[in-house]
């Protein structure tokens, strides 16, 4: 028994070193303290794995398959309110699906609302019992968020080679809080940090409203449900209305149904497949190619 526990360990440990973890820069000054460190656990709650409390932002790499590279590479931003992470369905599950199609996918870390222990079981009370001071939290944290999405993006660029990707094939891919993270950071990148097109799921339009789209923004394919209970299908829709009118290519996938927080999980809808309504949009952009 012992050397089959040993064993397990030593696996583990290859398994953890093996991964790619890049940290960014802390730009700026938040106005908010971490008393709690970071912390990865199973949420009973959401019923995910999930991460809190993060203060310092990286990002997790996610190669394809040797061969089958075809340069473009995505951001993957998890949803969790600014409150938490949910690093699986929203985040590890997607770099998969896409490494199977030949692109390079980075998980991001993004700055987080300093929480107690349970930063899961913090948002939902304040759901239930003082919800706008969710947005007050948030709003605190999310500027510098976005400044961690921007920072994903220069470095990807950056280092395009190291990755064995296109440098003008960079997409930002975002759920809920990450959507808006997404979309912030359509709102306000440099050319370094330009993201090459932008992709929000869901996206919590209350914490981040449609702006005017600059003269070049990126191209954009939005997902959501009109039966998200948090109301968010108006914000795609003048998100997307917003692409439109300025003439800038844009798609999107709005479902009848699929709720709020769908990411890769299975429900038995039509919504089950909208990653592949991303793929067969991005090909038909150019975005990416069947290698």
């Amino acid at each position: 028994m012992k050397s089959l526990l040993w064993a397990g360990m030593c696996f583990l440990g290859v398994t953890i070193s093996a991964q790619e973890i890049i940290k960014l820069p802390t730009d700026g000054n938040p106005p908010v303290e971490w008393t709690s460190p970071e912390t990865e656990y199973y949420s009973e709650i959401w019923q995910s794995q999930v991460t809190t409390n993060v203060s310092e932002p990286t990002l997790q790499v996610f190669r394809p398959k040797e061969g089958t590279n075809t340069g473009t590479a995505v951001i993957v931003a998890p949803g969790g309110g600014l409150y938490a992470l949910s690093t699986t369905t929203e985040g590890s599950q997607v770099a998969q699906w896409l490494n199977e199609k030949g692109i390079t996918a980075f998980v991001l870390k993004y700055r987080l609302v300093p929480t107690g222990e349970d930063g899961v079981a913090e948002i939902e009370e304040l759901s239930a019992n003082d919800p706008d001071k969710i947005g007050v939290e948030a709003g605190k944290v999310l500027p510098y968020s976005i400044q961690d999405g921007l920072n994903a993006v220069d470095h990807v660029r950056k280092n395009a080679e190291l990755y064995g990707i296109k440098p003008d094939k960079i997409g930002f891919m975002g759920f809920s809080a990450g959507g808006a993270v997404t979309v912030g950071a359509g709102y306000n990148y440099t050319e370094e940090s330009r993201p090459d097109f932008l992709v929000p799921i869901y996206y919590w339009s209350y914490v981040m409203p449609v702006q005017e789209p600059k003269a070049d923004s990126p191209p954009m394919f939005l997902i959501c449900a009109s039966d998200d209970p948090l109301g968010l299908a108006p914000g795609s829709i003048a998100l997307y209305s917003s692409w439109l009118e300025a003439g800038k290519p844009v798609g999107m996938h709005m479902y009848s149904k699929g709720g709020h927080g769908f990411g890769m999980r299975k429900q038995g809808l039509p919504s089950d497949t909208w990653i592949e309504r991303f793929y067969e949009w991005s090909l038909a952009q150019n975005l990416v190619s069947t290698n």
